[in-house]
């Protein structure tokens, strides 16, 4: 996945990985600045309810605001390309 484009990021780099996806250092091309972007595996995105507790994970993270937790800016569905 690194070097190609997911939306309007372009991967950079794997950041981590762990049970409901895979982080990685992307550039937004729109905005031209770096952000994080977490991935749901292809093995999880065909579950209904995988992709559910994904969302709740961003919508939870998204209400929360402290310095040391990062900001959630968007959530949707893409095609890798």
């Amino acid at each position: 996945m690194i070097g190609s484009t997911l939306s309007h990021y372009r991967i950079e780099s794997e950041l981590g990985r762990g049970g409901m996806g895979v982080v990685y250092r992307a550039t937004d091309l729109r905005l031209d600045h770096s952000v994080a972007i977490k991935v749901l595996p292809k093995q999880l995105a065909g579950s209904v309810d995988a992709r559910s507790r994904f969302v709740r994970e961003a919508k939870t993270a998204s209400a929360l605001d402290h310095p040391s937790i990062c900001t959630i800016h968007d959530i949707g569905e893409a095609e890798e390309g």
